[in-house]
């Protein structure tokens, strides 16, 4: 599919989206180093989250553990896999505490919620609960993924997305939406704005895992990547403004 040319949305101040579930990845969290903690960068996303969280938006946000452990990504060979997996899950769950902080704050009341108990730190993920916090407008915050090793946070974020009811996922990155190559190699590099599930699959364009896209065509939640690191990108787009790419 070629780019094609955006639909006009309405951008007034009501927001176009009532819930709202937000992927961030731990890239984002380390900044241009991609790893470790900016809290320039950490403060300026919690900054736009609670702007949305002010117009009364249900918030849910997935974080990814990048900045902290890649998985098996750079791990030795003798690490076993489920190991590795359960050692990124733990990094998710300390940026998701660093991400509570932020947003508390500014005021926003937050919870953090774990599929693997750790109650010290965070409540165990319960559907109903996660209800009850966003009922009482509680932006609610997700670590250790599915719980599950093999699965990504594209995954958890899709799977969360879909048991909060959300109207759009937002994968917040560091790049202004979906291109069909890499900008950061090619200039010549085209932005889409629209694109469908079966594109996206099809020709790998890596906006979220093969998993993840498939379980939001089946549930119908419609994928929207934007630039988190843009200054209000993140409220234009709730309120329906023209951002990134729309996958849907």
């Amino acid at each position: 599919m070629s780019p094609s040319e955006p639909t006009e949305a309405a951008s007034g101040d009501s927001p176009k989206y009532q819930r709202v579930m937000l992927k961030l990845s731990g890239e984002v969290f380390g900044g241009k180093k991609g790893y470790g903690f900016d809290y320039e960068i950490i403060h300026g996303i919690a900054e736009q989250i609670a702007s949305v969280a002010r117009l009364g938006v249900k918030v849910g946000v997935v974080v990814g553990g990048g900045n902290i452990f890649r998985g098996m990504r750079g791990a030795p060979p003798e690490l076993d896999r489920i190991t590795g997996d359960h050692m990124g899950m733990l990094g998710t769950v300390i940026n998701a505490i660093c991400f509570q902080d932020a947003l508390e704050g500014r005021g926003i009341e937050t919870r953090v919620m774990t599929s693997i108990e750790i109650r010290a730190v965070a409540e165990p993920y319960i559907k109903r609960r996660m209800r009850h916090h966003l009922d009482k407008s509680r932006v609610v915050i997700f670590g250790a993924g599915t719980g599950h090793p093999f699965f990504t946070t594209d995954t958890a974020a899709a799977l969360r997305a879909s048991e909060m009811e959300a109207d759009v996922l937002i994968k917040c990155t560091k790049v202004d939406g979906v291109y069909d190559k890499d900008p950061e190699i090619h200039s010549d590099a085209v932005r889409y704005n629209n694109l469908n599930y079966q594109e996206v699959i099809r020709d790998e364009l890596k906006v979220m895992d093969t998993t993840a896209i498939a379980f939001c065509k089946d549930n119908s939640i419609p994928i929207l990547v934007l630039n988190i690191e843009d200054e209000g990108s993140l409220l234009r787009a709730v309120k329906g403004g023209l951002e990134g790419t729309m996958v849907c």
